[in-house]
């Protein structure tokens, strides 16, 4: 079995998954705020690729959450910060969220994999756990900043593949980078990403609490997978 890394959505074609399960990773924030919102109860998240689909789901009781440029769209429930997702708002509820990057790459991955999950540093060690039993292929696929490169969500896909390589006998280039990455940055996460543009982006909002959240390790057992168009726990 092979591990691979995709650091941005707009590579996507360039991999066979149809055979593999892909996990979708949008640490700041999108990965994150879902697998929290599932952790603390929440029925299922649907999400859609634009900001007018939400709208599409007004009148069925669910919450709407829509996120532009890290910022909360006007009219709109909530965004992507993981503290909207606590057990008092989503707790047995639906959430129909868009964002700028997350929600893209589950569409793009929604088309052909196998199976899509999604990972975030809040489940690392459930998701690895669970993934280093499935004997199939696995693509991490990094949700990027607009089809770009980032680091938060390249250093999160590294974790990984240091966690699975005993168990994966092929990596791809991309797999040796973002462990190496990830080595460098294992022991402050948060200096680390310092240097990341979205983390400026994000301070530029006053957010950092958002961010000191999404590297959090493993308060999180819940591994969301996509069923049709919901994303809901995965039964283990």
């Amino acid at each position: 079995m092979k591990i691979e890394v995709c650091l941005t959505p707009a590579l996507i074609d360039l991999y066979d998954i149809e055979q593999s399960i892909v996990v979708v990773i949008d640490i700041l924030r999108a990965t994150s705020s879902i697998t929290y919102g599932i952790e603390n109860g929440a029925e299922a998240i649907i999400p859609v690729a634009n900001v007018e689909d939400c709208l599409n789901y007004n009148d069925k009781g669910y919450l709407l959450a829509a996120e532009r440029n890290g910022e909360v769209v006007v009219g709109y429930d909530f965004g992507n910060s993981p503290f909207s997702y606590t057990k008092e708002k989503v707790g047995g509820k639906t959430v129909v969220l868009t964002t700028t990057n997350g929600t893209k790459a589950l569409h793009l991955a929604n088309k052909r994999a196998s199976q899509v999950l999604i990972g975030s540093f809040l489940n690392l060690d459930a998701l690895c756990d669970y993934l280093k039993v499935q004997d199939k292929n696995v693509l991490l696929l990094c949700a990027g900043w607009k089809d770009q490169f980032n680091l938060e969500d390249t250093l999160f896909a590294g974790a990984v593949v240091s966690k699975l390589r005993q168990y994966f006998e092929h990596f791809d280039d991309s797999s040796v980078a973002a462990e190496d990455l990830y080595g460098i940055a294992k022991n402050d996460l948060r200096k680390y990403l310092n240097k990341s543009s979205h983390s400026h982006r994000l301070a530029q909002l006053n957010i950092e609490e958002d961010v000191v959240f999404c590297l959090q390790l493993n308060i999180c057992q819940a591994i969301p997978v996509l069923e049709g168009d919901r994303l809901v726990k995965l039964a283990v």
